[in-house]
């Protein structure tokens, strides 16, 4: 009788010892799956903005981005069911950037009109010198295509809301007046992007330094407390 319960206890252990196994076996081969799903996934989206960034929106194909990717083109729509949500996710990321470059440059310590002056101009420099927000530009300018001009007005809306947060921070600090934030925010904005762009078009371009304290001489001073 003892050797049976022994050789059912020793059956027992031996089989809770291969269903931990196997258990553990089914866990891992889940987690290489998802990171391997994970890993396609970032692959495809750095093809496309190879793609997008060096052919633009309009030219770019899912076989030209599958075959940069050296996936399938059915893999690709296994993550994204059209161009228009690859190219979506791809914006998301790159206003996601963006906003983290205007971070490192902003200080709590430093005054209101210092930060912004700081942060504004990293994002528009970002704007300016990223590969394929240039393309997108140039194809804007080019070709008028819509998407391409829903994904800029997108990417301005995403500056004027950052600078709206900051002025309401300024505001809730008493660094500034009360103010429509949403005005305000879209007033420095623009001009910024005359004084950067436009102003530079038919005149030598202005520093920073020079931008900052016209500004604040004219523009920033009515705001202060």
């Amino acid at each position: 009788m003892k050797n049976v319960l022994y050789d059912y206890n020793v059956h027992l252990v031996t089989l809770w010892s291969y269903k931990n196994n196997l258990f553990k076996r089914i866990k891992t081969a889940k987690m290489v799956v998802i990171y391997m799903a994970v890993d396609r996934r970032k692959q495809i989206v750095e093809a496309a903005s190879k793609s997008f960034a060096t052919f633009g929106y309009k030219a770019t194909t899912m076989e030209q981005v599958a075959k940069i990717a050296n996936v399938g083109k059915g893999t690709i729509y296994t993550f994204f069911k059209t161009k228009e949500e690859l190219f979506s996710e791809i914006i998301s990321g790159l206003i996601q950037e963006m906003r983290e470059t205007a971070d490192e440059s902003f200080h709590p310590e430093r005054p209101f009109m210092e930060n912004v002056h700081k942060t504004l101009v990293k994002m528009l420099e970002f704007r300016k010198e990223h590969q394929l927000t240039v393309k997108l530009f140039q194809e804007q300018k080019e070709m008028g295509t819509l998407e391409v001009k829903e994904v800029i007005d997108r990417l301005e809306s995403a500056i004027v809301q950052y600078i709206r947060n900051r002025v309401q921070e300024a505001i809730d600090k008493r660094e500034i007046q009360q103010c429509d934030t949403e005005l305000m925010a879209f007033l420095i904005f623009k001009l910024y992007i005359a004084l950067i762009f436009d102003w530079e078009k038919n005149h030598a371009p202005l520093q920073g330094e020079e931008i900052a304290g016209f500004l604040e001489k004219t523009f920033f001073k009515g705001l202060s407390v």
